[in-house]
């Protein structure tokens, strides 16, 4: 990797996916393509590697803290 590049996020991490306009974490990647799950869980999706960026602070804490009130409701 050149030096003016920067790692995209790790397996484990949060990550923005800029196409699908969605907060995840990286699961894997398999195929090329960066596999990534909703912050609170769900269903999986693909991103291009190109499209998974580092999320701004902001964008990180709005996404735990959805986790935080969904969980509250439910009773968790």
């Amino acid at each position: 990797m050149a030096s003016n590049q920067q790692a995209g996020p790790g397996i484990g991490e949060l990550a923005k996916d800029r196409k699908a306009r969605r907060i995840g974490v990286v699961m894997g990647e398999i195929g090329g393509r960066v596999q990534m799950r909703p912050v609170g869980g769900g269903i999986e999706w693909e991103a291009m590697p190109g499209d998974v960026l580092v999320p701004e602070a902001r964008e990180e804490l709005s996404a735990r803290l959805a986790v935080k009130s969904n969980n509250s409701r439910v009773g968790l």
